[in-house]
């Protein structure tokens, strides 16, 4: 192909790939960090959530996660165990609230160290990285868009 017309079908030209292998690469920058926490990069992304707000229902946590209840459960459960978070049945049996305890909200001193670092490995301002932010937002906004 020429430079002109380029190959559609390359693997260096696919945004999907793209998006895997940093995703992957980005994911593991964080192993370091979280593990001193005793959190993986799910627990993480859950404990997140639940640090700008908490209690939450489960079916609330789920879409602010992106995740569906079941893939979440055991996440909770790990974070239950290690002390983190509770979770308990609301007023209607078919809600579960899931809250911080205290041991989860001191994790969040921790956890405040987390961006800044990732960002000095990723050797990139907190400019550039809202931006790529706002984009990856951007994609998902237009992927939840297509129909089934």
């Amino acid at each position: 192909m020429s430079a002109a017309h380029p190959d559609m079908l390359a693997l260096e030209n696919q945004v999907c790939f793209a998006l895997a292998v940093a995703t992957r690469k980005v994911i593991a920058a964080y192993r370091p960090l979280l593990e001193p926490m005793g959190l993986t990069h799910p627990q993480y992304l859950v404990m997140l959530a639940l640090w700008e707000h908490s209690p939450r229902k489960l079916v609330d946590l789920s879409r602010a996660l992106a995740l569906e209840p079941a893939t979440l459960s055991p996440l909770l459960k790990r974070l239950e165990t290690s002390g983190h978070i509770t979770r308990a049945r609301g007023a209607d049996e078919r809600t579960l609230d899931v809250a911080l305890t205290a041991s989860g909200r001191e994790l969040r001193d921790q956890a405040l160290t987390v961006p800044p670092r990732v960002a000095a490995m990723l050797e990139m301002t907190a400019a550039e990285l809202d931006a790529l932010r706002d984009v990856l937002n951007r994609v998902i906004a237009a992927a939840d868009a297509i129909p089934g």
